[in-house]
């Protein structure tokens, strides 16, 4: 009888055991049924609200005039407030990371440059993982650099420039605006690509690398195209080629590195939008087709040439996988020069 009865209420634990899985089975269907219809109205009602375009850097910089621009388009479009948060410090980390942790609800983007994808290899411990922690929304727009002499190098082109790189090694200098940045970057590149040694100088920025280039403080640079322009028309400096994989309309005239001989030789600056990485797919999609529509308009197109830009707009399929590339190629590029990372 004893074994009769154990076996018994064994028997009816199993049933219990099994019925309250099946419960639980059901609740979980239940939730996810319910959270996917929460998605999907809040994906339909998209934006109800204010929109935050965080970046880190300060009020005026190429980032922020784009910040501002994608803000006043994303509002004409969506019919909500947009503003534009500059979060400065820790080489915009504090931004990357503000937008990593926030809801992901779409409510709060992140303005995203070529020096968010080089800093992962900078620095050993960021809070977050650009790759991971976000998902790309689109593109905006792109700008080359350009390859600068001062009038006292003798070359007239890439192939003389290199001629003289190689047989004087060491004795012809670059500027940057500073170690670890894409003029750095495009510099070591070309280095390694031509097989030359040519010396970096680094300095504390953009407009003091300017002033050193055009003075022959330097030999040559890798220098944005906006300052460089009144430079060239003035003849203080002379362009030799652009750093994109191929020319700019905005110096058509000018042959880009990649047709000259360097191979896969493609630089740029570029600026677009990330998103936290768990926003819902249809709100990245309406932001997305928002930019798209926006920045292929002939008033936006002649809004960034004025700013020495090109407009540049993907999916967001594309611009994640952007981002992952020059966060790649980036790491490796610094590896090889032997840049050590912070902590």
């Amino acid at each position: 009888m004893g074994n009769q009865s154990g076996s018994r209420f064994r028997n009816k634990a199993k049933v219990m055991q099994e019925s309250w899985r099946n419960i639980f089975r059901v609740f979980v269907v239940i939730s996810a049924c319910v959270n996917l219809a929460i998605f999907e109205a809040a994906a339909q009602d998209f934006p109800v609200k204010l929109i935050r375009i965080i970046h880190g850097y300060t009020a005026g910089t190429g980032t922020d005039v784009m910040a501002r621009m994608v803000a006043q388009k994303l509002s004409e479009s969506l019919g909500q407030p947009v503003v534009v948060e500059n979060r400065v410090g820790a080489s915009g980390s504090m931004a990357n990371e503000r937008v990593a942790t926030s809801p992901a609800d779409g409510y709060t983007l992140l303005m995203c440059q070529a020096s968010c994808t080089i800093l992962p290899a900078l620095r050993t411990k960021l809070p977050y993982d650009l790759t991971r922690d976000f998902t790309g929304v689109s593109l905006v727009a792109t700008s080359t650099y350009v390859l600068v002499v001062h009038p006292s190098v003798p070359a007239r082109d890439v192939k003389e420039l290199i001629t003289i790189a190689r047989a004087t090694p060491g004795k012809l200098s670059y500027g940057s605006a500073g170690v670890g940045t894409s003029s750095h970057l495009a510099g070591e590149l070309f280095n390694l690509m031509a097989k030359v040694s040519i010396l970096h100088v680094p300095y504390k920025g953009t407009p003091e690398f300017a002033v050193a280039n055009a003075s022959g403080q330097v030999d040559l640079g890798f220098s944005s195209i906006t300052p460089a322009l009144p430079l060239l028309s003035a003849g203080k400096l002379r362009a030799l080629a652009v750093t994109s994989g191929k020319r700019t309309s905005l110096m058509p005239s000018t042959p880009s590195l990649n047709e000259l001989g360097l191979a896969g030789y493609n630089r740029v600056a570029w600026f677009g939008v990330l998103a936290p990485a768990a926003v819902p797919k249809d709100i990245v999609g309406r932001l997305n087709a928002v930019i798209v529509k926006a920045f292929n308009t002939a008033e936006a197109k002649e809004q960034l040439y004025r700013q020495g830009l090109e407009p540049q707009t993907t999916t967001p399929e594309q611009c994640s996988t952007f981002v992952r590339e020059e966060v790649a190629q980036n790491g490796k590029l610094i590896r090889l020069i032997g840049i050590k990372p912070e902590n």
